[in-house]
């Protein structure tokens, strides 16, 4: 059964800088694509960026340069490290996997001074 399971999210002023997990199991994240996405209240759940199986990153355009994606293939477990936050990044965060296709939870980051 495969899981993934979100933390790290939290109340953080604009400007600052948090790091989300994402910890697998059941599937082995160095031969999926994982992907961060992010959802807004009231509004659509929106791709924020991924890593590939070959070590290749993607990010949202209004991300790049502020957020940056990594795992750790030992302890099976993806990152986001989101810094220079601003308000418009307040969401609940996601990780999803593929092809093994799984969500999880989500881990909710507010950005309010």
């Amino acid at each position: 059964q495969v899981q993934l399971v979100e933390s790290g999210g939290g109340v953080v002023q604009p400007g600052g800088s948090l790091r989300l997990s994402c910890a697998a199991s059941g599937v082995d994240i160095t031969i999926q694509t994982m992907q961060w996405y992010r959802q807004a209240p009231g509004k659509q759940r929106d791709w924020v960026g991924m890593i590939s199986p070959s070590g290749a990153l993607h990010y949202l355009d209004s991300v790049k340069g502020r957020f940056t994606i990594s795992r750790d293939n030992a302890n099976n477990i993806v990152y986001l490290q989101m810094n220079n936050l601003e308000p418009e990044d307040t969401a609940v965060y996601y990780c999803r996997s593929s092809p093994t296709y799984a969500w999880g939870r989500g881990t909710q980051v507010t950005v309010s001074s």
